[in-house]
């Protein structure tokens, strides 16, 4: 069985869940497309029997770059696993967003998820589902995954088989608009090592001393949570209000 693995991950929660998801459906013929950090340029048409495609959400919808780079990703009526990682507040109509675009784009849903990620705004100090996927996330990934290729291995036609019913509502939740807000730099801390701009998947951060566009600042904190010397801050009041509404935990969630 071949399989194709399609992420956007800037901090690395999509991408595990992805590769665990991968690990499941106990095939070494696996491709991987990440879409973090470029464009693609070009048409990427997906030539396996399965796509997996894992992004994150944002304020309960599909991540706005995730979805301008999946545009380039096309499938040949290819059976498809839509996953979305969430920072466990919810996510909404972003799961429901994912499967229609990539059945809009040449796939078909086989089985789809919603897991649970580190949010980006988490600190040490207020953590929101701080650590995840943790190890039994990664196992309950892994357990998805076999489930779903045994659903593929049960269909004769394998492009022809029941769809999972999404839940979501459409037309998808209007998002707020964006605050012009963005990390910023302790001149004392930074080494000047230039990881933070290597990690932005917009490149929005430049300067010997790192200064991040709003415009372009996307709020992943890949850049706060990969600075060696914990020199990169990103302040904001959402974080105590998450911390405070949102840390219980929530379970992945699955459909087939």
């Amino acid at each position: 069985m071949q399989l194709h693995l399609v992420y956007f991950s800037p901090t690395h929660t999509s991408r595990t869940i992805g590769r665990s998801i991968a690990l499941g459906c106990n095939t070494d013929n696996i491709t991987e497309t990440d879409l973090t950090y470029r464009h693609p340029g070009q048409p990427i048409v997906i030539q396996a029997d399965i796509a997996i495609v894992a992004v994150p959400v944002y304020g309960g919808r599909v991540a706005e770059t995730a979805m301008e780079r999946l545009q380039w990703i096309k499938g040949q009526q290819t059976p498809d696993i839509p996953v979305v990682v969430y920072g466990n507040r919810d996510y909404e109509d972003s799961l429901l967003e994912l499967t229609d675009h990539l059945k809009n784009t040449g796939f078909c849903p086989l089985a789809a998820a919603a897991f649970i990620g580190e949010h980006s705004y988490s600190r040490t100090d207020m953590p929101i589902a701080g650590g995840r996927p943790d190890a039994a996330d990664q196992t309950a990934a892994i357990t998805f995954g076999c489930k779903a290729v045994e659903k593929w291995n049960a269909t004769k036609q394998k492009t022809v088989f029941p769809e999972p019913h999404i839940p979501g509502n459409y037309p998808y939740k209007i998002k707020g608009p964006k605050t012009p807000a963005a990390p910023v730099t302790s001149s004392e801390k930074c080494i000047q090592c230039g990881i933070c701009s290597e990690v932005c998947p917009t490149e929005a951060i430049s300067g010997t001393i790192p200064v991040s566009d709003p415009a372009l600042c996307i709020k992943c904190c890949a850049c706060v949570k990969e600075c060696p010397a914990e020199a990169r801050i990103f302040n904001t009041p959402y974080t105590a209000m998450l911390f405070e509404k949102c840390s219980a935990r929530k379970e992945p969630e699955t459909w087939f």
